[in-house]
């Protein structure tokens, strides 16, 4: 127990010095510099271009996912394998109009059991993944150019994530499966969770129904390009499986497992923000998978997720995002909403994409220290994490 608590310890005072420092965004430079070039020929195949929302984040030739059962195998995704994990993603963009379809064709060809979408549909305006699911009206969508029928059976609502779950019908062959469907919705765009408190219990609750583990096909974990929000959700689980698997904090290097997910796929976490609360979670949750329990209840109780969705945060769902039943045939030109905002800036296009595609630097939200939700140390009170929450909440409407 003792050696647990240094290693807790440990890893407190790097993230201290780390922020007092202000580090991060060397850091993140240093991660971006060192990622390795990857060809991605394929995305750019002119009978592609519609099947992609951005055109500066592209799946790599070598790991991307095949669709398997139509004329053009192509989808933005990618398989991202992390073998002393055991933990295989597919990250990939929010579906567009055209390409829901191709969406459930992958799911069903991969034998994933369960979804991670982390953004809303819209936000900012804007359209940022199609609405590929039926709402409770609805029950049922069709999607007849790859042949599945999606029904809703259950829908839970928490105060900033809801849960679904979905039938996928084969209606060539009528066979049918159940599907998991984690929304997060309060996630903003280029930014971070309120606190690593409510990021974690959404992981959590993920984990528990089993559906990242290997009797699964890989789960499916997107936002709107693919990269950033999805990067931290995948980069927090797989650290978090080895430091169980490991017994050893200190033994997990966090950058270097990044660059090896970002082998995979280019640009995962975008901003030295996502990355300093990447590290941030992944302290907080090596404090439960070392035996600390006391900290998933701090989480629940934190989290507040019983409570009534917030009036202010925008719909998860718009009828103009809507992908038409019995109509995605990917025939149609696909809509690119804000291209290549969500992976740049200034939306400007590159002249040339790669692995080191230029990230939004997030330098501004360095300042933030560390009293954002989380205890500095495994036996601290729930009523002082509460306090530093509600400061990074007053912080944050700047």
């Amino acid at each position: 127990m003792e050696q647990t608590g240094a290693a807790i310890g440990k890893m407190d005072q790097e993230f201290e010095d780390r922020d007092s420092g202000g580090r991060w965004q060397k850091l993140f430079l240093e991660i971006r510099n060192q990622s390795h070039e990857c060809s991605y020929k394929v995305a750019k195949y002119p009978e592609n271009r519609n099947r992609n929302r951005y055109r500066d984040v592209n799946p790599f030739d070598h790991s991307r996912v095949k669709l398997e059962n139509t004329e053009n195998d192509y989808i933005n995704a990618s398989l991202v394998v992390m073998e002393e994990a055991q933990r295989t993603y597919i990250l990939t963009q929010g579906p567009l109009k055209n390409t829901c379809g191709h969406f459930w064709l992958m799911i069903w060809e991969q034998k994933t059991k369960a979804v991670v979408m982390l953004n809303r549909v819209i936000e900012k305006g804007s359209e940022k993944c199609a609405q590929y699911w039926p709402t409770a009206e609805e029950r049922e969508m069709a999607f007849r150019d790859t042949g599945f029928l999606v029904a809703l059976l259950s829908e839970d609502t928490k105060s900033y994530y809801t849960t679904r779950i979905l039938e996928l019908q084969n209606l060539n062959t009528g066979e049918k499966r159940q599907i998991y469907h984690f929304h997060y919705t309060t996630w903003p765009d280029f930014g971070v969770p309120e606190s690593p408190a409510s990021f974690l219990n959404f992981l959590f609750k993920v984990r528990e129904s089993g559906a990242l583990g290997v009797d699964h096909g890989p789960t499916v974990v997107h936002c709107s390009a693919g990269i950033g929000r999805s990067g931290t959700f995948s980069l927090v689980d797989t650290c978090l499986v080895l430091i169980d698997k490991r017994k050893d904090p200190s033994s997990v290097d966090i950058k270097s497992i990044l660059l090896k997910m970002r082998k995979y796929r280019m640009g995962l976490i975008q901003t030295s923000d996502q990355l300093r609360f990447s590290y941030m979670a992944v302290f907080e949750g090596a404090k439960f998978i070392m035996g600390d329990s006391s900290v998933q209840n701090q989480w629940r109780e934190l989290s507040k997720e019983d409570q009534e969705p917030s009036s202010g945060s925008p719909p998860s769902t718009q009828p103009q995002a809507r992908c038409p039943p019995e109509r995605c045939n990917g025939s149609q030109r696909g809509a690119q909403p804000d291209e290549g905002r969500e992976y740049r800036q200034d939306g400007k296009v590159p002249a040339q994409s790669s692995c080191k595609e230029q990230e939004l630097d997030g330098s501004a939200t360095q300042k933030r220290r560390r009293e954002d939700s989380i205890s500095k140390s495994s036996t601290i009170k729930a009523t002082q994490s509460k306090s530093r929450l509600n400061d990074s909440e007053r912080k944050r409407k700047r």
